[in-house]
């Protein structure tokens, strides 16, 4: 009898197709983060938008350019530089130089994405990235905040809220819109909520690691002292939540494995603003979570090719 020739094949991740194109889903990212573009531009003026401008054309050439370089097809269709770049210029400051903005956009899609084999294989989000590269490199500029439709500088409440500095008015109403210093797309959390839910109702993220996040920098906060809507609504914890933690490449797979890592980020964002130098700690604590997420891959892995057996039914 002659022997069968099975013929196996190896290849990377993902090897279920849900029918949702890579493009239908950035499109979607997009949409959510238009309201936030457009409301930062009113708070901010012309250079915020022109600072999105900037940093979604950066990323779009870099990418283009060195996958072009390497002989590799271009992604742009996707639209994942898009969202990339339009992420990166949301969590920079309004009065960010154009320069920064390119370089950041540099750093974030050639070492953080590109680096490591691109879209869906890169550890860090290339965002916070692109930020962490801009805050150390260029801290003064990347702590500049301005008053919204003005020019003057101004000090942001969290510190206050934290403790680590004096000084400071925190208004529910103002903070819950958006009417505030603070990066360009991080003011409204209004905004970020109607977003969240956009997206969840699109099936677009999943809920489990931004409300993981959220619970636990609010319970912490609670624990020791801080007002924990004051911790929520101050600094850049619900955009992190919401639109970092969710990132398909850099999140967990598992539903308990997304439940851990936004723990863990709401856990070292508490430990950075409680105790660190500087009040903000969503950018570290989510990429330092990057780090963990083949091992909380591994918690519950859903079993493919695996069915379930049925009970037999039971005979009266």
């Amino acid at each position: 009898m002659a022997e069968l020739a099975v013929k196996k094949i190896i290849s990377p991740a993902p090897h279920f197709d849900s029918g949702v194109a890579t493009p239908k889903i950035m499109l979607t990212v997009v949409i959510s983060l238009a309201p936030l573009v457009i409301y930062g531009t009113y708070l901010f003026g012309a250079r915020a938008l022109i600072t999105v401008a900037v940093s979604v054309a950066s990323c779009v050439v870099f990418e283009s350019l060195f996958r072009k370089l390497t002989r590799q097809d271009t992604r742009a269709k996707d639209f994942s530089a898009v969202v990339s770049g339009i992420l990166l210029a949301l969590v920079m400051p309004p009065s960010i130089a154009v320069w920064q903005v390119i370089l950041g956009a540099l750093f974030a899609m050639i070492v953080a994405k590109e680096f490591f084999g691109g879209l869906g294989a890169n550890v860090f989000n290339p965002a916070l990235s692109g930020r962490a590269f801009m805050f150390v490199s260029f801290p003064a500029a990347m702590a500049a905040w301005t008053q919204p439709h003005d020019a003057v500088s101004a000090a942001t409440t969290l510190a206050s809220v934290y403790g680590t500095a004096e000084g400071g008015d925190f208004s529910y109403l103002t903070y819950f819109l958006g009417n505030r210093a603070g990066c360009i797309g991080e003011t409204s959390i209004l905004l970020i909520l109607l977003a969240f839910v956009f997206l969840l109702i699109t099936k677009t993220i999943d809920w489990r690691a931004p409300v993981a996040m959220l619970a636990v920098t609010a319970a912490l906060s609670g624990i020791a002292g801080v007002n924990p809507i004051a911790a929520l609504m101050t600094g850049g914890v619900f955009f992190g939540a919401v639109f970092m933690t969710t990132d398909y490449a850099t999140a967990p797979v598992t539903k308990a494995g997304r439940l851990v890592f936004g723990a863990g980020c709401g856990l070292i964002t508490f430990l950075i603003r409680k105790f660190g130098g500087y009040p903000e700690g969503v950018m570290f604590s989510i990429l330092i979570m990057n780090i963990l997420v083949p091992f909380l891959n591994n918690i519950i892995p859903h079993k493919y090719g695996f069915v379930k057996p049925q009970k037999a039914e039971v005979k009266k």
